[in-house]
């Protein structure tokens, strides 16, 4: 059966819109973490928020995609436009390049904004490309228009899962001979605009929600220490948004054409934890399984893994679920695993988080660090395994595994392999 390689990816996140500020944000210990665009009656800001900061539609896309695009779909079209940059693909073959992409929310922004302006000002004011705004499939139907693609166009939802389900997706139709390049990946957010600020007295009502919810503490008065992974004082989740896109291929493809691969997806698990729609169940054992899951579809055991790049969303139960589950893979490893999260940097991504860890993880095998875990200094004494904490940890990866798990019990795990 082919061997699946990656050979582009791109990024917009909270440090950034390229792989190369993305990562040089995570060296250099910054944190995204911000004040709310959005305030209270008082004029105080509803909580904390991790935006991308830096985000031009001009450059990514014409007036007329942006007018019928929500946000979201043009963060998709930037990132997928940056992975197939890199992969040096001056022309993909309609019929043989597949896209496959992940979101939880899609375009909810568009349908908040359209019930707002219907509520204050009645149906005259709803934007007339609403319904081609909301469907979440419309950033893979963009990304397919874009390069006028006829292969497979597929969109997976599963919750903060959804970019690691889409790349095994992706992998399954490339060694089933479905195709031969995928265009992958995963895209959250878009609430405020582009430039990060609110706008007018429009306030998405997901921003309430999470709090309403218990997903965020809006009492924490620190930016540095909203979201801390693995920490004995973590409280929540700080919302975070952006997209991470990747270039799948054959490994014959990419050898005719004479392409140099990043990395191999070796193995991928995925499963129910069928538990709680928000909670883990409590032991992790799910969680575990689905890394083991991983591990034997890249026919390799927990002792040859050199790294982690875990879930870890900085709630108590969620991170203590995951600890469970890596202590347990993980039991009677004779040398040190270094273990990274992403979301003191920069919040949670939702959908997109898994394809941000997969960027994470192959930097790794690259150059040979690993990012340390924004925030944390008070490991929590659960853990079995080291927390990268306070600066970058020099590393050398030939193995690496990349968790994500979402509401309602998505439970995906990734087994990437550093090529020779």
């Amino acid at each position: 059966m082919s061997q699946i390689v990656v050979t582009g990816a791109g990024i917009v996140s909270p440090l950034g819109s390229s792989v190369e500020t993305f990562l040089a944000g995570l060296a250099d210990n910054e944190v995204a973490t911000r004040p709310s665009p959005w305030r209270d009656a008082e004029g105080m800001p509803l909580g904390w928020w991790a935006g991308v900061p830096d985000f031009d539609p001009d450059e990514w896309a014409d007036a007329r995609v942006q007018a019928g695009s929500d946000l979201f779909t043009l963060y998709a079209l930037a990132a997928a436009q940056q992975a197939v940059t890199q992969a040096g693909l001056a022309e993909l073959d309609p019929l043989r390049t597949a896209v496959v992409h992940g979101s939880s929310m899609g375009g909810m922004r568009a349908l908040m904004r359209a019930q707002h302006d219907l509520e204050r000002s009645g149906p005259g004011a709803i934007d007339r490309k609403t319904m081609i705004k909301i469907w979440p499939n419309m950033a893979a139907a963009q990304i397919a228009m874009r390069w006028d693609l006829h292969g497979p166009s597929l969109t997976v939802c599963t919750a903060c899962a959804s970019a690691l389900d889409a790349i095994g997706t992706a992998t399954a139709l490339l060694k089933a001979g479905r195709a031969d390049v995928a265009i992958v990946g995963g895209t959250e957010g878009g609430m405020p605009l582009a430039d990060g600020r609110a706008e007018g007295e429009f306030v998405p009502a997901t921003v309430h929600g999470q709090t309403a919810y218990g997903m965020s503490d809006p009492t924490a008065a620190d930016r540095l220490l909203a979201s801390i992974p693995f920490d004995v004082r973590r409280s929540g989740i700080v919302t975070g948004e952006g997209s991470a896109m990747v270039i799948l291929e054959t490994a014959e493809h990419s050898r005719a054409r004479g392409a140099t691969p990043l990395a191999e997806i070796a193995g991928f698990g995925s499963l129910s934890d069928s538990y709680h729609p928000s909670s883990p169940e409590p032991t992790g054992r799910w969680e575990a399984l689905v890394m083991r899951q991983a591990l034997d579809d890249a026919g390799e055991t927990p002792d040859r893994v050199d790294m982690v790049v875990a879930h870890a969303t900085a709630t108590p139960k969620g991170d203590t679920a995951e600890i469970h589950a890596l202590n347990d893979v993980h039991e009677g490893r004779t040398r040190p695993l270094p273990v990274t999260a992403l979301k003191g940097h920069t919040g949670h991504t939702g959908a997109s988080s898994g394809a941000m860890n997969l960027i994470v993880a192959m930097n790794a095998m690259d150059r040979g660090w690993l990012p340390n875990v924004a925030g944390t200094s008070q490991v929590d004494p659960l853990c079995r395994f080291d927390v990268v904490t306070g600066k970058p940890a020099d590393v050398t990866v030939d193995l690496a595994q990349v968790n994500a798990f979402g509401f309602g019990g998505q439970d995906a795990s990734l087994v990437v392999r550093r090529l020779p």
